[in-house]
């Protein structure tokens, strides 16, 4: 190790200092592994320190105030107060939920999001969203009652995609109100719709003081201002009489919604997983704060709807980065898919723990397929992405299925469904005369509904297939991953987070914290014009 003189560049002059540090000597650290230790004890505050000859760091000791001028020994270079991890972001964000920190891993569908994962991070103190998109709705009031088993008095929330299916939505949202689901996050959503609106003003009532209190918390994840300015303002009159008129809200309830916002808090959505406008969090963010500033001055909430950041966030530099914008909190997604909490399979993990940056390509959604809709997905290790564009260029290219050509039939037969078009026809039959029938009503009236449905068939199932590692199928699994996947590959490497079989939700939002407030501090350091060589602005992730 090298000496402080050579890790430290001090742009001060030391004689203008006045402050002296008392303390013993034993407590100071002059080597990079002892300065390390002391900049993460963020519980106390942290001194850089020197006595002409040497510059050392230390979290003891005391400083003289007096500003009696002392000549011979420590003089204070710099300092930090203590930042425990609780200081990132906005307090009132974990007042709400109940959480510690003002961190959340945001839902995968399919149940990737799963009961574990939830569990494990709200136990820790930190919230995570079950993603319950494109499951059913047996399946979703059994994670509902196992969560809450576990999670008393501890954050956690539910997705409510706006999906496919009509009926989906109005049943994930009749159970979130059964079992006392508070606090849902709102995601594909391009308009409301009066399934989100019944959740939110069905929570509203008037307090002993006369105050509004909202039971029902929603946070909405977009990347669009027209989207958010919907979720900013009170709930539309046109969904309010016909809730009133079905029994489902009451005329207290209907004038209680036109003084809050649909929304509680804001998660601006950048270039992430799924599905995503590939926008950059550092021009998305501010736009949406902004108008949420716009917003607020118009309608005056006595609580401002609060802006967090999602996309891209892998790593200590993009939580910081995020919060030093202004984002009240951040949410993971990608990374966490990569956890053995995930609901995925070892094959998947594997493929995440090598991806790299442009590993990511876009690719048709499932549920926006008809309109050109797309979701990033990983294309090292698939075929997905480039069968999924060839069923949509078809679906573009022809009226019905009858029309496409017998030799293209023949290779969707053999290199993307395996099976018999009426085969897949057939399945699909069966797939929604389970679910909403009325979907095969339209397709037996539309032959291009019916090419849709066909071709959704496979785009459905090849995310099911990665999930459960269903063999045969690699080349078809459809993974759902954003670049910061692999910046936060490149940031583990070395360290014993290389290893998918080491990832865990919990420790990843740990680190993720701990490197933030890690640097956050080197920052402020660098403020005072202390700079610390560049080895020290890598925080490396050690086991807890």
């Amino acid at each position: 190790m090298s000496s402080t003189s050579d890790q430290f560049a001090f742009g001060g002059e030391l004689s203008k200092k006045k402050l002296n540090w008392k303390g013993k000597e034993s407590a100071i650290a002059f080597e990079e592994d002892g300065i390390r230790s002391k900049l993460l004890q963020f519980e106390s505050p942290c001194y850089v320190i020197s006595d002409g000859k040497q510059l050392g760091v230390t979290t003891e000791g005391s400083i003289d105030t007096s500003g009696s001028a002392k000549t011979g020994g420590w003089k204070v270079v710099a300092s930090t107060p203590e930042f425990p991890l609780d200081r990132l972001g906005d307090p009132e964000f974990n007042k709400q939920y109940g959480s510690q920190y003002t961190y959340y891993a945001g839902s995968m569908a399919h149940g990737i999001s799963s009961e574990e994962l939830v569990i494990a991070l709200g136990q820790a103190g930190y919230m995570g969203s079950y993603g319950a998109g494109g499951i059913t709705p047996d399946r979703l009031e059994e994670a509902i009652l196992k969560i809450q088993g576990e999670l008393l008095n501890q954050p956690y929330a539910f997705n409510l995609i706006k999906p496919f299916s009509d009926e989906l939505e109005r049943r994930a949202v009749e159970l979130y109100l059964k079992h006392g689901v508070t606090t849902i996050e709102a995601s594909a959503y391009i308009d409301l719709s009066p399934h989100i609106v019944h959740y939110r003003v069905a929570g509203l009532s008037l307090n002993a003081n006369g105050q509004i209190e909202i039971k029902n918390r929603i946070i909405a994840k977009s990347s669009r201002r027209e989207v958010f300015t919907k979720f900013l303002e009170p709930a539309p009159d046109k969904y309010l009489q016909p809730l009133i008129e079905q029994g489902l809200i009451t005329e207290e309830q209907a004038k209680l919604a036109q003084q809050v916002p649909m929304a509680d808090d804001l998660t601006v959505e950048a270039d992430s997983g799924g599905h995503t406008d590939n926008r950059p969090l550092v021009s998305l963010l501010p736009s949406i704060i902004a108008l949420r500033n716009e917003i607020q001055d118009k309608f005056n909430y006595p609580t401002p709807i609060r802006v967090g950041a999602a996309g891209g966030i892998g790593t200590p530099e993009a939580a910081l980065a995020a919060y030093v914008m202004g984002a009240a909190y951040v949410v993971t997604g990608s990374v966490n898919q990569a956890c053995l909490e995930s609901a995925t399979s070892d094959h998947v993990r594997k493929l995440l723990a090598q991806a790299e940056m442009p590993d990511v390509i876009m690719a048709p959604a499932v549920d926006m397929f008809a309109t050109g809709g797309e979701l990033q997905v990983i294309k090292r290790g698939t075929f997905f992405p480039m069968r999924a564009k060839k069923l949509y260029d078809l679906y573009r290219t022809y009226k019905s299925l009858d029309e496409i050509p017998q030799t293209e039939v023949e290779k969707l037969e053999k290199q993307i469904f395996q099976t018999s078009l009426a085969d897949v026809w057939q399945k699909t039959e069966q797939y929604w005369n389970d679910r909403e029938p009325e979907q095969l009503t339209k397709a037996a009236k539309n032959p291009k509904k019916k090419m849709e449905l066909a071709f959704c068939w496979y785009l459905g199932l090849a995310s099911h297939w990665a999930n459960a590692g269903e063999k045969g199928r690699e080349m078809d699994y459809q993974i759902w991953c954003g670049p910061a996947m692999g910046a936060f590959n490149d940031w583990v490497r070395g360290s014993y987070l290389e290893d998918p079989a080491n990832r865990s939700v919990v420790d990843i939002a740990r680190h993720i914290m701990t490197g933030a407030a890690y640097l956050f501090r080197l920052q402020q350091l660098k403020a005072q014009q202390v700079a610390l060589p560049p080895s020290y602005s890598h925080y490396r992730p050690q086991p807890f």
